[in-house]
């Protein structure tokens, strides 16, 4: 008779987050929702809640007494690896420090005097940043930070070379001159970013009649919500009147119209047809009261089901593979994909 398998430890099941352990924590109060600070694991629950406690963030206004709280595992991981030394390129996405806390935007402008712009989508803001309070975003999927640290791999791979190669004169100058081809085509694939133009920025993109677009709202809880809209004409500068494709007057009677302001509008994001599944931590926008919220999945059940958590509001519902789509942003007129490194 085969004998009864244990269950996972704690610590087996979440080897980066033992007590003691440094990590980053998303926060959850309004204004901070998707930064994330550093801090320590104290102690780990039965459930898949853990301990925690903040570096930079207090309980008391004289700053002595570190603030601790219980966080789910959603809301924390490891410290992100980060270069000794990036030249940060216009439109790369990034981690900015500001407040005590790692925030996450895009560059828009890369300036003369070394600063850089960075937009954060969250609150619709444009803030200038020195190189050393950047660093290259990154996502914590499955137990690996994606996309990895760069040189990483290669050294490992030099490593082991290097082993295989050992005292053999012909293998290493073979060895050498594989690098060389392999940096060579490298070198032919880097696209060559100083021709990049800056685009137009969202308050000077024009809509035209009759144009599909999204709209977004900064009612208290419809916010980060986008609603599928049609552009009726414009009214004044940088404001449109839109109809609304699914909501409704109050009496019924027709489809509900609104003047919006050009930064709550967008163009419809291309369609994306994902036949493959969606990923656990990938970042999707789900369909939910007729508007598309941008959450994360959580878990993913049964096919073609999954959770989807929404930092928001702090809920997680369930949704069917074809109420998601995968999350873009629409920044300085063009669509930029968040989690890039998922595609890598």
């Amino acid at each position: 008779m085969p004998p009864k398998s244990t269950p996972k430890s704690k610590s087996n099941q979440y080897p980066h987050f033992k007590p003691g352990s440094k990590v980053e924590i998303m926060s959850e109060e309004d204004g901070f929702r998707g930064s994330f600070f550093t801090g320590t694991v104290v102690k780990a629950t039965r459930t898949s809640n853990f301990v925690v406690e903040y570096d930079k963030l207090f309980e008391d206004e004289e700053g002595t007494k570190p603030l601790q709280e219980t966080v789910n595992e959603f809301q924390i991981r490891p410290i992100p690896p980060r270069e000794k030394k990036r030249e940060f390129k216009f439109s790369e996405e990034v981690d900015a420090f500001h407040n005590d806390g790692w925030w996450e935007g895009v560059i828009t402008e890369v300036n003369d005097d070394g600063k850089f712009a960075v937009f954060f989508r969250s609150t619709k803001e444009q803030i200038e940043f020195s190189e050393e309070n950047l660093r290259l975003h990154r996502e914590w999927i499955s137990g690996a930070w994606k996309p990895t640290l760069e040189g990483v791999e290669e050294e490992k791979k030099e490593e082991v070379k290097e082993k295989e190669n050992e005292g053999s004169r012909n293998k290493r100058k073979l060895v050498e001159e594989e690098e060389k081809e392999v940096k060579r085509r490298v070198n032919k694939k880097v696209p060559d970013t100083t021709q990049v133009k800056p685009i137009e920025s969202p308050k000077d993109a024009k809509f035209s009649k009759g144009m599909l677009v999204e709209v977004s709202s900064d009612e208290d809880g419809l916010k980060g919500a986008w609603f599928a809209a049609t552009i009726v004409e414009p009214v004044g500068k940088d404001k449109y009147l839109i109809e609304y494709q699914a909501l409704r007057t109050e009496d019924d009677s027709d489809f509900l119209r609104e003047e919006i302001d050009t930064v709550h509008i967008r163009p419809c994001p291309p369609q994306t047809i994902m036949i493959d599944r969606f990923k656990k931590l990938e970042e999707v926008d789900a369909l939910f009261n007729d508007a598309w919220w941008v959450g994360v999945v959580s878990r993913v059940n049964t096919f073609p089901k999954y959770l989807v958590f929404f930092k928001d509001s702090n809920e997680e519902l369930e949704f069917k593979h074809s109420d998601l789509r995968p999350h873009q942003d629409w920044i300085n007129g063009k669509w930029v994909t968040p989690s890039k490194a998922l595609k890598l």
